[in-house]
């Protein structure tokens, strides 16, 4: 047989190798924890993709509701299970009493399996998005990528929103919900990305360091509601650096009610032109530590006075100070940092037609959209 025709013989056998074995072919190895050992802090997701693991929680703790066909523990994103742990689900279901450092001993007996590894991988994504951007200012990335919970009325009112804001300003936006958007290539070509409601880890580590470089060289972010309200968060660069605080809970009897929101500091560009207090009802999230100290800048507080914060998994949420709307600037050098906004306002799917929130979140935008190398001040 001549040289020539082994060759071809080898090149079609491993061709055809690849198209029948895609996933590993190109196999996802850059996806967060994807290696870690399990352990009570492992997402709880996670736990319940490996009947191991799920067999030896149900063994140091029986009456551990961890029943993946339920909409609680659904292992297919988007789910709360995405935005969990053990120890937060013991405390929502008010189970006290249960012995962590049994249950890490015992997953840490758990080996992890290739199995278990493509299925942490599973709800990642890689393969860039095609994003047509319109020609205009400022250029806006809408993004909506969910793992965790997804309500989808006030994603829905808030996506209808930001785009009425581009067509009536004249801006260039497109929106994903795919993280494979976090490239160096795609971010530079946006001055502001906004989070909608975005809740879950849902970017690789290639992708989380394109954003991370992307804030800290002055793009912009405005985060809205749920983009940071999750119990449990596996990238501390995100909620610590960029958001600046950790969500505790909402008021549950009732959920909704009528609070005062009150500025803190009118003549910031961002709520420039707003009344001095105005009333909302809404789902209202307090915060395990206060922003104002990790050095936010409070725009608006709420007036605890004027509502029942109650408790959260057996958390008390009065805070006392309670910021509710906030700027921050992120990055090494203030000259370079990025500007970054964040409103815990927008359970409600009307507070997207509300004049005075739509005129904050479209003032908000502007701002933090704004690279004027003059740095965020």
């Amino acid at each position: 047989m001549k040289r020539s025709e082994i060759w071809r013989r080898l090149f079609f056998a491993a061709w055809a190798l690849m198209v029948s074995h895609p996933v590993a072919a190109r196999p996802l190895v850059d996806c967060p924890l994807r290696d870690s050992p399990f352990s009570s802090s492992t997402p709880l997701i996670d736990i319940l993709l490996s009947p191991a693991a799920t067999a030896a929680v149900h063994r140091d703790v029986p009456g551990m509701p961890l029943n993946a066909s339920s909409a609680f523990t659904s292992t297919t994103p988007p789910s709360f299970a995405s935005i969990l742990d053990l120890r937060e689900t013991a405390a929502f279901f008010g189970q006290h009493a249960v012995d962590f450092a049994a249950i890490d001993r015992d997953l840490a007996r758990v080996p992890i399996t290739r199995t278990d590894r493509i299925a942490r991988c599973a709800r990642y994504d890689t393969a860039a998005p095609a994003l047509a951007v319109s020609v205009g200012r400022p250029r806006v990335l809408l993004f909506e990528k969910i793992n965790g919970f997804r309500d989808g009325p006030s994603v829905d009112a808030a996506h209808a929103a930001f785009v009425a804001m581009a067509q009536r300003n004249r801006w260039a936006m497109a929106s994903t919900d795919r993280g494979s958007a976090f490239t160096p290539a795609i971010l530079r070509r946006f001055d502001v990305v906004i989070w909608n409601n975005v809740s879950g880890d849902v970017l690789t580590l290639r992708q989380r360091a394109a954003f991370r470089s992307y804030i800290e060289h002055g793009g912009g972010f405005v985060g809205i509601h749920g983009s940071a309200g999750d119990p449990v968060y596996f990238w501390d660069w995100y909620i610590d650096t960029l958001i600046g605080a950790r969500f505790a809970g909402h008021p549950m009897t009732p959920q909704f009610q009528k609070a005062s929101v009150r500025l803190e500091d009118s003549g910031h560009p961002v709520v420039r032109g707003l009344p001095a207090t105005w009333e909302m009802n809404e789902e209202w999230y307090s915060f395990k530590t206060n922003p104002r100290n990790s050095g936010s800048h409070i725009l608006a507080t709420l007036d605890e006075a004027t509502y029942k914060p109650g408790r959260f998994a057996g958390q008390n949420l009065a805070m006392g100070d309670h910021p509710i709307v906030w700027t921050r600037c992120v990055g090494p050098e203030q000259k370079h940092a990025g500007r970054a906004f964040y409103s815990a306002i927008g359970h409600r799917p009307e507070h997207y037609t509300d004049p005075v929130y739509v005129h904050m979140l479209e003032q908000a935008i502007v701002w933090a959209a704004d690279r004027d190398g003059k740095g965020c001040r």
